[in-house]
């Protein structure tokens, strides 16, 4: 789902302020030592290409396979209350040239309660995908946060940037900064653990 993509971009990119803004918090003292530091190495900022880590990340891609059958179980639901009650209509509308007056308003007042609980039903669907979705899109965002902290740390970075070509909010990043491939393996080697 293209939704769910975006919100996971957007997630990211919120993961790259949030850490953009705790590195402005540090003090003076913090950034000199850091400079002389990344004169000595590649720096102590580095990205995370998002679009690679959703596409290798497994704990991503399992989460976006179950948010798709969730959407297709509730899509499955709906239509088939959809066409039940289409076909409850037709048929009403095949006899009622024939019913006495008052059974055809009693008929086409029951029809009406049926399609406005119908409406119901599919809000009611919608908004429970889009709660499922949001706490996926929560407990992945922690997962990568996290991770990014944890890393960040043991590496000696001071900023851990995302970058996406769906949603830029960087111009160009240097490939050498790319820690995609390594974050991808850690992230991965965590999640099977996980699992077992």
């Amino acid at each position: 789902m293209k939704t769910t993509g975006s919100i996971l971009t957007i997630t990211l990119g919120l993961l790259t302020v949030a850490s953009m803004v705790a590195c402005n918090n540090k003090p003076a003292a913090t950034t000199a030592a850091t400079t002389t530091t990344a004169t000595s190495d590649k720096g102590t900022t580095v990205y995370i290409n998002s679009d690679s880590l959703l596409a290798k990340y497994e704990y991503a891609k399992d989460m976006q396979a179950r948010l798709t059958e969730k959407g297709k179980a509730a899509q499955a639901e709906v239509n088939s209350k959809r066409q039940a009650l289409a076909r409850e209509i037709a048929d009403y509308q095949k006899d009622a040239a024939t019913l006495p007056a008052d059974k055809r308003q009693a008929i086409e007042q029951r029809l009406s309660r049926e399609q406005q609980s119908q409406q119901q039903f599919e809000q009611s669907e919608g908004a429970d995908y889009q709660t499922e979705q949001g706490k996926e899109t929560n407990k992945l965002y922690e997962k990568l946060t996290d991770f990014s902290k944890t890393y960040a740390k043991e590496k000696g970075y001071k900023l851990v940037l995302t970058y996406s070509k769906a949603a830029p909010g960087v111009l160009y990043v240097d490939p050498s900064l790319d820690i995609t491939a390594d974050a991808v393996k850690i992230l991965n080697d965590a999640y099977a653990k996980d699992k077992k």
